[in-house]
C-alpha cells in the first residue's frame, strides 16, 4: 500500500546542519545511513537508470550494486510473492505532480540471490514528472526492517491462531462462526458447533506437568484435524476445549460426527516424552439456526449441553434441545440481573434489621442486617429470591460491597447501634470487598468493636485454611466473626476450634421443631454443650415459640432469633420486642 512518506532522519540532519549556516566537517554520509539501515537512490526513468548511494552494496548483500544499476535489473531481485512494487508505486500513480513531486512509501522483500534469506524494505520516496506530467525520475530513500515486519507478522499470526496447537484462536473461531451462521441462515441449512474438553487436564498438569499437557492438546488438536471434513473448522477455544464448526450439518449428522471425534481421542494413548497417557474428550453440540439464532446463543447452548454431558458421564456427547425449563430458568435469571444492576445503579438497595436476642432478658444484642431491594414500584425483593441467582452470576460480590457501605453508615450514625453483616463466599477474597471495609473501618473507627461478620459453614469448611485467614483478618480489625447456618454442613468442632470464630449460629432447620423432635434435641443440644465448651457465643435461628425459646435458654444458648422475637423490619428502631415476649415465660 502506498502512503505519505516521511523524512528520512540523515535528511533531517543534512537540513539541520544547512539551516545552522555554521562550518562543519564534512558528513560521512555512507556509514551514516549505513548505520541506520538505509541507503539513497535515483531513478532516471527516461533511462530506467538507477543510481544508488554508497551505502547501498552492503544494505543489500551484494558484491556491487552492478546488478541493481537499472529499473530492470532491480526488479530481478524482488521476490516474485510481493503484491507491489516501486514501479507500480511511480508508474501507476493515480495521483498528479503539482510542481513538488507525488510522495510514496510501499513495502516488498528483496532476495540477492537464490538463496539468500528475504530482506523486507520500506521504500520512502517522491516521484516527478516530465513536460507530459507523466513520472520522469524518482528518487527516495530504502531501509531494511526485516525485523519489524517479522514482529508485524508474528503479532498478525497471533491474533488469529492459537501458538500450540497452530489452530484458530477463539477470536477467529467466533468470527468463523458469525459467517458458518450467516450463510446457514442466508441458505436455509444449517450448520453445527461443538465445544470438546479434554477430561482430566487438571490432574495430567499435576502429575506430569505443563509440558507433558501441552504435549496432549497438540496431538488431540491433530487427531481431531484429521477427522473432520475439509471444509469444517477447528479452533482452540480455551485451555482445554476446542471448538468444532461443522458446515451444512443436520441435527442427526452431529451425532454422527461427535463420535467420530469421541473415538479419536480415547481409542489410542498418547505418547509423550513422559510416557503413555490415556485421555477422554467430552462433547457438546447445537445446530444452527435451528436451536441458537445468534452467535452468543450458539455458544451458550454448546456450553449448556457440554456441562451436561459432563454431569451424566464424562466421555460421552449430548446435543442440545430445547427445554422449557431451563429457559425459563434463563429468562428469570436475565430478570433478576437487570433487578441487581438497576437496583444498585439507582441506589435502590436497603437494609432490614433483625433483632437478635438475649435468651435469659431478651434484650435486643444485636441486629443482623439483611439485603431487600425496592423494585422501581417500590415494592421490596426478599434477599432470599435474589441471592442464589446474584451468587451464580457472579453478583453477589457487588451486592455485598453496597450492604458493607450501608451497614458501616448505619452504625456510624447511630453509635449505639451493634449489628452482624453476611457476607458471600465469592468477598471472602475479594480484594475489592477488603480495601472498602478496612478503608471505612479507618474513617469510622468506633464502629470494628460492634461489627460481627457472618460466613456460612459452607464457605468456612469448603477450604478452612482461606477460611481460618478470612477469620484472623476480620478479628485483626477488631471486628468479630460468626459462623451463620451452622450445622447444614457438618463442620467438625476440630475445625471450629481452629478457625477461631466468635460465635456460632444454629441453622434453623435444627432449631425450629426442637419442641417437637427428639432428634433435633439431641443434636441442638450436643452444639451448645461443644460451643461451651470451647467458649463460642451460640445463637439458635427460626426460633417459632415461647416453648422452644424457654428449653434452649434453659439449655444455656446465648442468643435467640426468629419470628417469636421478632421480624426483619426497615427501621431498626421498630424491631424492639414486645413486651409479651420481653421475658420468659414462668411456671
Amino acid at each position: 500500500m502506498v502512503t505519505r512518506a516521511t523524512e528520512s532522519p540523515v535528511l533531517a540532519l543534512e537540513t539541520a546542519r544547512r539551516k545552522s549556516g555554521r562550518a562543519a566537517a564534512p558528513l560521512d554520509y555512507a556509514a551514516i545511513m549505513l548505520a541506520a539501515g538505509e541507503a539513497v537512490y535515483e531513478w532516471q526513468i527516461g533511462t530506467d537508470a538507477l543510481t544508488w548511494g554508497a551505502a547501498a552494496p552492503r544494505l543489500l548483500g551484494l558484491r556491487d550494486i552492478a546488478p541493481a544499476a537499472t529499473g530492470r535489473g532491480f526488479a530481478t531481485l524482488l521476490d516474485p510473492g510481493n503484491k507491489q512494487s516501486r514501479f507500480d508505486a511511480v508508474m501507476n500513480s493515480a495521483e498528479a505532480d503539482e510542481g513538488a513531486g507525488v510522495p510514496y512509501q510501499l513495502q516488498y522483500a528483496l532476495r540477492s540471490g537464490p538463496r539468500s534469506p528475504k530482506l523486507w524494505i520500506e521504500d520512502t520516496g517522491r516521484w516527478f514528472a516530465g513536460a507530459d506530467g507523466k513520472p520522469c525520475k524518482a528518487h527516495g530513500i530504502i531501509r531494511v526492517i526485516t525485523d519489524r515486519y517479522e514482529r508485524e507478522q508474528q503479532l498478525a499470526y497471533l491474533s488469529r491462531f492459537d501458538v500450540l496447537t497452530g489452530e484458530f484462536n477463539r477470536w477467529h473461531l467466533t468470527e468463523r462462526l458469525t459467517e458458518a451462521l450467516d450463510v446457514a441462515i442466508r441458505t436455509q441449512t444449517s450448520c453445527g458447533f461443538m465445544l470438546v474438553a479434554i477430561h482430566n487436564l487438571g490432574r495430567i498438569n499435576e502429575a506430569y506437568g505443563y509440558g507433558i499437557a501441552d504435549e496432549v492438546i497438540g496431538v488431540i488438536a491433530k487427531r481431531l484435524r484429521g477427522r473432520m471434513r475439509g471444509h469444517d473448522v477447528l479452533g482452540r477455544f480455551s485451555g482445554n476445549k476446542f471448538g468444532i464448526i461443522l458446515q451444512n450439518c443436520s441435527p442427526e449428522e452431529i451425532g454422527v460426527a461427535a463420535e467420530r471425534f469421541l473415538a479419536a481421542i480415547r481409542d489410542d494413548v498418547i505418547m509423550t516424552t513422559a510416557g503413555p497417557i490415556s485421555v477422554t474428550g467430552t462433547i457438546g453440540g447445537v445446530t444452527a439456526p435451528n436451536h441458537a439464532a445468534t452467535v452468543d446463543k450458539v455458544l451458550a447452548r454448546a456450553q449448556e449441553s457440554l456441562d451436561l454431558a459432563k454431569d451424566r458421564r464424562p466421555g460421552s456427547f449430548v446435543a442440545y434441545r430445547p427445554n422449557p425449563e431451563n429457559e425459563t430458568k434463563r429468562r428469570a435469571n436475565m430478570r433478576a440481573t437487570d433487578t441487581i444492576v438497576n437496583a444498585l445503579n439507582e441506589r435502590r438497595i436497603l437494609l432490614a434489621y433483625e433483632p437478635v436476642v438475649d435468651a435469659h432478658t431478651r434484650s435486643v444484642a444485636f441486629h443482623e442486617c439483611l439485603l431487600r431491594i425496592q423494585r422501581a414500584d417500590g415494592t421490596l425483593v426478599p434477599a432470599a429470591q435474589i441471592l442464589p441467582i446474584a451468587e451464580r452470576l457472579g453478583l453477589a460480590r457487588l451486592l455485598d460491597q453496597r450492604v458493607l457501605e450501608l451497614v458501616i453508615a448505619k452504625m456510624a450514625e447511630h453509635p449505639d447501634l451493634r449489628a452482624s453483616l453476611n457476607v458471600s463466599a465469592s468477598s471472602t477474597m475479594d480484594p475489592d470487598w477488603w480495601a472498602k471495609l478496612e478503608a471505612l473501618l479507618r474513617v469510622n473507627h468506633t464502629v470494628a468493636e460492634r461489627l460481627i461478620v457472618e460466613i456460612t459453614e459452607t464457605t468456612a469448611i469448603h477450604d478452612v485454611e482461606n477460611a481460618r485467614g478470612f477469620v484472623q483478618r476480620v478479628k485483626d480489625l477488631g471486628a468479630r466473626i460468626a459462623i451463620d447456618d451452622f450445622g447444614a454442613g457438618y463442620t467438625s468442632f476440630r475445625n471450629l476450634r481452629q478457625l477461631g470464630v466468635d460465635m456460632i449460629k444454629i441453622d434453623g432447620a435444627f432449631v425450629q421443631n426442637v419442641a417437637r423432635s427428639e432428634d433435633d434435641r439431641t443434636f441442638v443440644r450436643t452444639m451448645l454443650d461443644l460451643a461451651h465448651g470451647l467458649k463460642i457465643k451460640t445463637v439458635a435461628e427460626w426460633v417459632q415459640n415461647e416453648q422452644s425459646a424457654a428449653i434452649l435458654a434453659d439449655w444455656g444458648c446465648d442468643y435467640l432469633q426468629g419470628e417469636h422475637v421478632g421480624l426483619a423490619r426497615l427501621d431498626w428502631h421498630d424491631t424492639q420486642v414486645e413486651p409479651s415476649r420481653a421475658q420468659p415465660a414462668r411456671a
